[in-house]
């Protein structure tokens, strides 16, 4: 009867392990980060076929770009920055690399003040923080015609966050689609399916930086 030497059975236990640590980590490397969208009809993708809204786009971006990655869309239409932060923790899944917290828009068109809208955004942000998730922040262009004043004091809110939090900005979600009727729906609002495209195409750079950082 054969005796296997204990150095011999060593060997093989640490082999193994090595083994079974390169596999994990091969598959790890294969799977595509997810990158979660928290925000409102924008981003839901309003009047759009889910193959055309933001989250699609964006993901087809990236992937064009060489970043394998998985874009979930988590917009609840008609959301206001204080009903998002109701249904962050449960809207925004554990294995999410990276959250683009686009929202805003409902408190401009409802007048909310901004202190209100400040406030909010900063307890999602620290939310996603508390967990490890990193961050995106979308601001929305106030226009002056509503007035200047409250104009002003919404649109510094985003900058303000995003300094005082230390996470990246993208000042403008609708920067180049929000003045040009021929992106948007008859409403004059929700970007229709190029529009949403251009969204993706004007932000996918960035995120696909940021993505390739946590790396």
């Amino acid at each position: 009867m054969s005796r296997t030497r204990p150095d011999r059975l060593s060997r093989r236990a640490v082999l193994a392990a090595a083994t079974a640590a390169l596999a994990t980590a091969a598959a790890a490397a294969a799977r595509p980060a997810v990158v979660t969208v928290l925000g409102d009809s924008i981003t839901a993708g309003y009047g759009l076929p889910a193959a055309e809204a933001f989250p699609a786009r964006l993901q087809a971006a990236l992937i064009r770009s060489g970043v394998a990655a998985s874009v979930r869309g988590a917009g609840v239409s008609g959301d206001t920055t204080a009903a998002a932060l109701a249904r962050v923790d449960f809207s925004v899944q554990a294995d999410t690399s990276l959250c683009i917290v686009a929202l805003g828009g409902n408190d401009l068109l409802q007048g909310l003040d901004p202190r209100a809208t400040r406030a909010n955004l900063t307890a999602i942000v620290r939310r996603l923080k508390a967990r490890h998730i990193r961050i995106l922040l979308a601001g929305v262009a106030a226009p002056s015609a509503i007035g200047r004043s409250y104009a002003g004091d919404f649109n510094a809110v985003f900058g303000d966050v995003a300094r005082s939090e230390k996470v990246p900005l993208y000042p403008d979600l609708l920067a180049g689609v929000g003045r040009n009727d021929g992106l948007k729906q008859a409403d004059g609002l929700h970007p229709n399916a190029a529009g949403a495209a251009a969204i993706a195409g004007h932000m996918a750079p960035l995120v696909a930086r940021l993505l390739r950082r946590g790396e």
